[in-house]
């Protein structure tokens, strides 16, 4: 049963087009100081949280009467493993067959500037042998082109963890993508370089709460 609803849910994404109509800038709330620096919005704050909510009841659905431990890859998927782990803890406040919930951290790096390296450095996290024999869910805010996840999935194999699942909030379409597909998917996006919802450039854009496009400006701006 675990292993259809697995499958099930690796295929049930919100996919936006590459030609799909950007919102601008002057119809939200965007931060000042970022004006400049943005092409346009491409997904609105609102929607990611209806979206959430929705994989959040995806979630609960498999692991109804079992622990579960949410691993939220830092910095990046703090925002959307909040909203998540929120959207959970009320699902277990009106239900007979809850999911108890633990939480655990680690801080994965993988992006240079605009570009993701391919190699995957493990530089902060609690003890991972805490997931020995644990069903874990890791929390991520893209997927790019899969090799982060996957060697990611290799480094946790070696704790034994009883289940693993991934929830990212986005997959981009890139032909850099080696295949990888998580288990649970907020939204599938074309291959732009997207800030905002805590997703960033050198650090910048953390606080902006739509997900936008960022513009060549901007990229030039907060390179290093």
């Amino acid at each position: 049963m675990a292993s259809e609803k697995r499958s099930r849910s690796a295929n049930d994404f919100v996919k936006i087009t590459d030609d799909a109509p950007l919102y601008p800038l002057d119809q939200f709330c965007v931060p000042h100081h970022y004006v400049d620096d943005l092409d346009s919005i491409l997904i609105p704050h609102g929607m990611i949280l209806n979206r959430v909510e929705k994989m959040a009841l995806n979630i609960f659905k498999e692991f109804q009467n079992q622990p579960l431990t949410v691993l939220c890859v830092l910095k990046g998927g703090h925002q959307f493993f909040a909203d998540l782990v929120e959207q959970l803890k009320r699902l277990n406040v009106h239900t007979p067959q809850p999911v108890p919930l633990s939480i655990d951290f680690i801080r994965v790096k993988s992006y240079h500037n605009t570009e993701s390296t391919g190699s995957v450095q493990v530089i902060g996290g609690d003890d991972l042998t805490t997931l020995r024999d644990k069903n874990v869910l890791i929390v991520e805010d893209i997927i790019d082109t899969g090799n982060t996840m996957t060697k990611l999935l290799e480094v946790l194999k070696q704790y034994q963890p009883r289940a693993v699942r991934v929830a990212s909030l986005f997959l981009k379409r890139t032909p850099k993508s080696n295949g990888y597909i998580p288990d649970y998917t907020g939204f599938e996006i074309p291959d732009h370089f997207i800030v905002g919802y805590c997703l960033d450039l050198n650090e910048h854009f953390r606080d902006l709460n739509h997900v936008c496009i960022i513009n060549e400006h901007g990229k030039a701006k907060y390179l290093s």
